[in-house]
């Protein structure tokens, strides 16, 4: 591979504050600050075992709540690997993983197709997990699809404990995202000829 599969993003509203650095081709090394204890847990793990370099520095108005941070995060984390894959030439698009973890068992699947949907089948009992909301993890990766231009289906085929849940589905996400972006050809893998539409 010639090209460096990198992208720094920042991001400044009145409600948040975010620099992001990502590279694809990394060994799992994390630096991650947001401000929301849980989301730092979810994103290094999502590193390591995507085995993505990521640093996330995040300002947000969490005296409010955690929704404006985690979401715009996403965002950011959307956008960096839609720049860091360019055009997508040679990358295998597709990827999948079935991630155990203890009682609980995420399925996720994803296409780089530069189409965004999201099928987010993980009904979670409680509302929250420590200090963390929940349902921001459907917030999460709505709007990392919707800025990666991914489809994007993570289903809970089994699962109680609630931690166990969202941290399977980062480390399946995860794990999903490095199949896909794995390269294997000098093509693009669509017989339109383009991903980015």
């Amino acid at each position: 591979m010639n090209r460096s599969r990198t992208a720094e993003i920042t991001r400044k509203t009145n409600e948040t504050d975010i620099y992001l650095k990502l590279n694809i081709d990394g060994s799992g090394e994390s630096k991650i600050t947001t401000g929301v204890g849980f989301l730092n847990h979810m994103l290094e793990l999502f590193a390591r075992h995507g085995g993505f370099d990521l640093e996330v520095i995040a300002k947000g108005d969490t005296n409010v709540d955690d929704h404006h941070t985690v979401e715009d995060i996403g965002i950011c984390l959307g956008d960096a690997f839609k720049k860091a894959l360019g055009d997508k030439k040679g990358i295998r698009r597709y990827g999948f993983f079935l991630l155990p973890m203890d009682e609980t068992l995420i399925e996720c699947a994803i296409d780089f197709s530069g189409r965004t949907y999201l099928n987010y089948a993980a009904d979670i009992q409680a509302v929250r997990v420590g200090t963390f909301e929940t349902e921001l993890a459907e917030e999460f990766f709505k709007a990392f699809a919707d800025r990666a231009a991914v489809n994007l289906h993570i289903i809970k085929r089994f699962g109680r404990n609630t931690h166990h849940i969202i941290e399977g589905i980062f480390k399946a996400v995860a794990r999903s995202i490095k199949d896909a972006v794995v390269v294997e050809s000098d093509r693009i893998m669509s017989t339109k000829g383009t991903l980015s539409e």
